[in-house]
């Protein structure tokens, strides 16, 4: 079937034929006496609703006692742009259907209305699969034309570009898996991508086979072959840009191969392509904005499933380098797509100023940090601090855990091969992020993000399903590196 990835970004009108009604947001009360965009009557109203409090909104009448206006109290708290971006959210959700103009009655920094604006965006996802239009002419909406007024315009850009990228990844996430395909999700790719010209090459059959041999092997047990996705852009070839390369697992779905995972636990494993959608979502965004950067984006797209084809514990394959690898479970098999296409990515000419991969690996991470907050590693301290600074400025955080080489021993087997999980049954995110290690030369800045890519419960702005974890972090991250290195 045919499903529509670009989808119209709701919420925002550009329609100046249709009437607006001013929408007060407030931080502080005691501002709206000196504040001159609001008529002595509507004052005197706003004094006198008393239940006007933090994360309350309400409305005050016109001429005719309709709805005139609302007023919105945006609450402050420890994490200020957070509370921004999940009550603008909130409110969208809960306000009647109107055309609103935005009018903010305190200062407001731009990164501030960039969170609102955002958060009041985010609100309309949904997703349909039989119909993924339906009814988007019903909702409320603010008027792009003073949005203008008050936002940058490339940060307007970007904010929209966030939202599609953002819709685009969690589509892709809650697509199913028989939908979903490997071979399907290619020619996704290639639509999405196609106004963006990059260079794609597709490796897939026996081109596939000879040159990723793990990923060949993870993907061989089902009918739904395996494809290797190289896609590079930059929007200048010729420059001195950065090169950045970035790495998505892409298992479509995920039954745990011949160590079949129990029912309860394949209930959730059409999201364990995460990492290669949010990977996406990256790259979508940095190409939408014209990100000064040389990019590169390898994409590992397989289905493990069972058959008389199926890779076994014990097993010994020898990956892209001819390191051995000696299969511990098969249902590890993310870490044997990421190693191929690690070595890969660094047999290019040009060196790559750093590398980062996304992908839904262990469990393990989420018994350490939960659901909500993606493990971390890195060989670069500097790059990590970028990503965890990054993560604080939009609210997009991640945690940093310690690629601790002690635990390098847990790996070793008496064959002389990699063990593709370890003897130990703790420390399994570690032992997980320094299998990937052993296929990164010492020379290359690596970084390595273990996450859920779903939210297991929904709110307003976020709902449950597919989730484009650490998008805004790297994005931003990416940006500023870009922009630094380019000045210099």
């Amino acid at each position: 079937m045919e499903y529509n990835f670009e989808k119209k970004i709701i919420g925002f009108c550009d329609n100046k034929k249709i009437p607006s009604i001013p929408l007060y947001i407030i931080k502080d009360l005691k501002n709206i006496n000196t504040n001159k965009l609001i008529s002595a009557e509507q004052k005197t109203f706003l004094q006198s609703a008393f239940l006007l409090e933090k994360g309350f909104f309400g409305f005050f009448p016109d001429l005719n006692n309709n709805v005139g206006g609302a007023v919105a109290v945006i609450e402050n708290s420890n994490q200020p742009r957070k509370s921004i971006i999940d009550q603008a959210a909130k409110l969208s959700s809960k306000l009647p259907i109107k055309k609103w103009t935005i009018k903010f009655i305190d200062k407001q920094t731009e990164e501030e209305i960039y969170d609102f604006l955002l958060g009041w965006g985010l609100s309309f996802y949904k997703f349909n699969i039989t119909d993924n239009i339906k009814n988007k002419s019903l909702n409320n909406s603010l008027c792009i034309n003073q949005i203008k007024n008050i936002l940058d315009k490339n940060k307007w850009q970007q904010c929209i570009a966030e939202l599609k990228s953002i819709f685009i990844t969690r589509d892709l996430i809650n697509l199913p898996p028989n939908i979903l395909t490997p071979l399907n999700y290619e020619k996704i790719i290639n639509n999405c991508l196609k106004k963006f010209s990059p260079k794609i090459t597709t490796y897939k059959g026996k081109s596939l086979e000879k040159n990723f041999p793990l990923i060949d092997f993870v993907g061989r047990s089902s009918e739904n072959k395996p494809v290797f996705l190289d896609i590079t852009w930059s929007k200048n070839k010729k420059n001195n840009y950065p090169n950045i390369t970035l790495i998505g697992k892409g298992v479509t779905f995920d039954s745990g191969g011949l160590d079949l995972k129990p029912s309860n636990s394949m209930m959730l494993m059409k999201k364990d392509m995460g990492g290669s959608a949010i990977a996406f979502g990256i790259a979508h965004t940095l190409m939408s904005i014209g990100c000064p950067i040389n990019l590169r984006l390898l994409l590992p797209l397989a289905e493990n499933s069972v058959s008389d084809r199926s890779m076994r514990p014990l097993d010994i394959l020898f990956s892209r380098n001819k390191t051995p690898v000696e299969i511990g479970n098969t249902d590890a098999e993310g870490r044997l797509l990421l190693a191929d296409t690690l070595t890969f990515s660094q047999e290019t000419e040009s060196k790559t100023d750093f590398i980062i991969d996304f992908a839904t690996l262990t469990g393990a991470a989420r018994v350490a940090l939960g659901t909500e907050l993606p493990a971390l590693f890195t060989n670069n301290k500097k790059l990590g601090k970028r990503i965890i600074d990054a993560g604080i400025q939009k609210v997009d955080q991640m945690w940093e855990l310690p690629l601790f080489e002690p635990y390098e021993r847990f790996l070793d087997n008496k064959y002389d091969a990699i063990s593709s999980t370890g003897s130990s049954n703790t420390g399994g995110a570690i032992t997980a992020a320094l299998f990937l290690k052993k296929f990164i030369k010492p020379e290359t800045n690596w970084i390595h993000i273990d996450l859920m890519a779903w939210n297991v419960s929904g709110r307003p702005g976020f709902p449950e399903g597919g989730e484009a974890m650490g998008l805004r972090n790297i994005v931003n991250m990416i940006v500023n590196y870009c922009n630094d290195t380019n000045k210099n």
